[in-house]
């Protein structure tokens, strides 16, 4: 269901690697899965006052158990796996999302209690799907940046002709270069842009229709299916490489060995296959020297004539 690090190639064949065969178990991984469903119940549970009024005691032992199992199947598979727990990115964060969980939420630090429904993000680490749409979307993070930086460009632009078109008459909307920006902002959203921003602006402005709707098909709708693009092309590329890596080891689990038939063959077998092969290219030879000879004789032949 999920993929875990291999022991290291140095630690004998053991109990450490029936362990970690344990750990990897579909039964094991579906019962972590439901735990975590259920844990994400209880902290649900946890933000009704009237909820807590009842059953509180119940929900924080509950709580606290499932965490205290969470720890355990976080040290067996260091345990397992040693150092190659942390040579895997999603252990390292079923690390931390377990760790933040163990952190005193106490004095200034109660906010961290917040904070534990993070545990809630292991679901990503044991759903397959889930783990591509992830690693899909770190992987368009370079596309992104750059659509990002011309987005911020477009908004600067626009921001600067805003502010000194519209600053005067609508100083709490477009007053200075920060209330422009977030002012575009809400535009591109289409939160209220036309009832809220854009009539009030044009009741003032006539012609200033002609300088949103633009802001609205580039920002918006452009910018927009640009991300969408770049999103769903890495996800579709992550998808097919662990596709690709699947195929491979299945044919290759399943492909019989190919024995070396030089090296099993006899020395009598070999030195036949070594004269044939000599036999060929000696009769190649032969055969370019005669068409050569040929050729010779044409060329001769129709020097003379001239």
């Amino acid at each position: 269901m999920t993929t875990h690090p291999a022991p290291d190639a140095g630690a004998p064949p053991g109990w450490r690697t029936r362990l970690a065969d344990w750990l990897a178990q579909p039964r094991v991984q579906h019962t972590v899965l439901a735990l975590i469903i259920f844990n994400a119940i209880v902290l649900g549970l946890e933000t009704s006052p009237t909820v807590m009024a009842t059953w509180g005691p119940l929900l924080l032992g509950l709580d606290r158990a499932i965490l205290a199992i969470f720890v355990v199947e976080i040290v067996l598979r260091i345990v397992a796996h040693r150092g190659a727990f942390f040579r895997d990115p999603w252990s390292v964060f079923d690390f931390l999302v377990v760790a933040v969980a163990l952190v005193p939420a106490t004095g200034e630090l109660a906010v961290l209690r917040a904070l534990r429904v993070l545990r809630v993000l292991r679901v990503l680490t044991l759903v397959p799907s889930m783990r591509r749409v992830v690693g899909g979307m770190l992987a368009a993070i370079p596309g992104l940046s750059s659509v990002a930086l011309v987005l911020l460009l477009l908004f600067y632009v626009f921001a600067v002709i805003t502010t000194k078109l519209f600053g005067a008459s609508f100083p709490e909307w477009f007053g200075s270069l920060g209330r422009s920006l977030y002012t575009l902002f809400q535009v591109m959203t289409l939160e209220s842009w036309s009832m809220g921003i854009v009539r009030p602006v044009m009741a003032v402005y006539p012609w200033a229709w002609a300088f949103f709707v633009p802001f609205i098909l580039i920002a918006t709708f452009t910018m927009l299916n640009l991300f969408i693009g770049i999103i769903v092309n890495a996800i579709q590329r992550f998808a097919d490489d662990d596709q690709a890596q699947a195929t491979a080891a299945a044919v290759a689990a399943l492909a019989p060995p190919q024995p070396d038939r030089r090296a099993a063959s006899p020395p009598e077998l070999q030195a036949e296959r070594q004269a044939e092969l000599q036999a060929d290219l000696h009769a190649e030879l032969r055969a370019l020297r005669a068409e050569l000879a040929a050729l010779r004789g044409a060329l001769g032949a129709g020097a003379g004539g001239r």
